[in-house]
């Protein structure tokens, strides 16, 4: 039990570091708390060099005064003088630090630890004030360290007669620094914890139009494709809300001409075997039937086999055709010789129904074509030229072609198509006259064939037509096929 909950838990958290809730939540948190994070990191720098700086610039100016003082009263050559001893005293404590006085032999003369007199010192900073800079600063962790030079004469003539080192503690800086810090971190908690509400409040303000769009779509599991959806919470939505209902539509449209297949290939199928259990019926109450009645019967019968098996045939290519898996067997063919072969094959029927077929070409044609397929339709357009033709009446196949397509455009004298009809004939079981297609014996399944056969191959095909004066079918191929 405890594997199961731990595994859904990993399986929630996995999901939630995936949303889009989250990466939202994640964006704004980032950006509401770095700049925070690097205005507070660079005012803390700011404030402690500013610091730093202020403190040398205070013990400087005491070191300058002192300076000014010892020089004033001839302190190398009177170094009883108390007054200037609690003086430098006073000032190391004042700052926490130290006072060391050293001579010009680089001795020292004066120091308010009272540890290193009688020494020599000879640090960089010392030497170098000597040289003649005026003031030299050494910074640490803990300390400054400030070297001022003693002078004595005007400014023309002006000597170097000795140097103040002052060390004065940066404790009371760094002390400040830290309160600063602590308080910069409460208000940093306090900044990102408002931040992540905030994030928070409009991650989900931002993902609710998605959420209910999701809500929406998920009633398309259960099936409901009734209601279109109406989410109109910003612009993105909303033109996502319009595209999914075009393909809802279309997808209604897509379920409506399924049911309304399975609804018309189940009659299809029913309708010769009712003719069938009819006929076998009547047999059977019957006795002592002659045999010419049995033979009428039996071949009626068989006739609606026949036509039980042209529509399972139909049925079957529709089907192969609609796979997407389905391939193309492409090779280059002669189109007229290909155009030829089904003329031939079909002119017995012609001259059985006395309609006389003509084809026509304006130039050799050749094409990377499925031959299998494109006779199928071809054959239909045909054939259904012939059967819904009149008696004595013509069949044109005309075949021509420019340098990206070929043309294949078959005519006849018929009975034509009514206009209201000619957006319908190529669904599946459509008939204009459904008595006259039952006599002839269409499926209503030859046209559809037909047109999946040339959209298959990235074709288009077109059709014109007027009841009494005959129609015209034109097929446009291209010379190479594309995949």
């Amino acid at each position: 039990m405890l594997k199961k909950n731990l595994k859904k838990i990993l399986l929630f958290r996995g999901k939630f570091f995936r949303s889009l809730n989250f990466r939202i939540m994640v964006f704004l948190l980032l950006i509401g708390v770095i700049p925070a994070l690097l205005v507070a990191g660079g005012f803390l720098a700011s404030y402690n060099k500013l610091s730093m700086t202020q403190l040398g610039n205070d013990v400087r100016n005491q070191c300058r005064i002192l300076a000014t003082q010892l020089s004033s009263a001839n302190y190398f050559e009177h170094m009883d003088n108390e007054t200037l001893t609690g003086e430098m005293t006073q000032l190391a404590t004042l700052y926490d630090g130290r006072i060391i006085i050293i001579g010009q032999d680089l001795r020292i003369v004066e120091d308010t630890y009272d540890l290193e007199v009688g020494k020599t010192m000879v640090a960089e900073n010392v030497i170098r004030c000597f040289k003649g800079e005026n003031v030299s600063y050494r910074m640490g962790d803990r300390f400054v360290e400030l070297a001022v030079p003693i002078t004595t004469g005007d400014e023309e003539n002006q000597k170097i007669i000795g140097v103040i080192l002052a060390t004065a503690s940066t404790d009371t800086q760094r002390a400040n620094l830290e309160t600063l810090r602590q308080s910069m971190e409460t208000w940093l908690a306090a900044i990102g914890i408002s931040v992540l509400a905030l994030a928070i409040l409009l991650a989900n303000w931002l993902v609710k139009p998605l959420r209910h769009m999701n809500q929406s779509i998920g009633g398309l599991v259960e099936g409901a494709l009734a209601d279109d959806l109406d989410i109109h919470d910003c612009t993105e939505t909303e033109k996502i809300s319009d595209t999914f209902n075009l393909m809802l539509a279309k997808l209604r449209r897509i379920e409506e001409s399924r049911q309304e297949f399975v609804s018309n290939v189940s009659h299809e199928l029913k309708t010769p075997l009712a003719s069938m259990k009819v006929l076998a019926d009547s047999l059977l109450v019957q006795e002592g039937a002659p045999v010419e009645l049995y033979q009428e019967f039996m071949k009626d019968i068989a006739e609606e086999i026949d036509r039980e098996n042209t529509i399972i045939s139909d049925l079957l290519t529709l089907v192969k055709m609609d796979r997407k898996a389905t391939e193309m067997n492409i090779a280059p063919t002669d189109i007229n010789e290909f155009l030829e072969q089904i003329l031939k094959r079909l002119r017995p029927i012609a001259e059985k129904e006395k309609v006389e077929v003509v084809f026509e070409s304006n130039r050799s044609v050749s094409a990377e074509i499925d031959a299998t397929k494109l006779s199928l339709a071809f054959s239909n357009l045909v054939e259904n030229a012939i059967k819904y033709n009149k008696e004595n009446g013509w069949v044109h196949v005309t075949l021509d072609a420019d340098h990206k397509y070929f043309y294949v455009k078959v005519s006849d004298s018929g009975i034509g198509i009514p206009q209201e009809s000619l957006d319908s004939i190529f669904e599946r079981f459509y008939r204009c006259d459904k008595s006259h297609s039952r006599e002839i014996g269409g499926t209503g399944l030859g046209l559809a064939i037909t047109k999946n056969a040339v959209v298959s191959h990235g074709g288009a095909i077109k059709v014109q037509s007027a009841v009494g004066e005959g129609t015209t079918f034109t097929v446009r191929i291209p010379l190479k096929y594309i995949v």
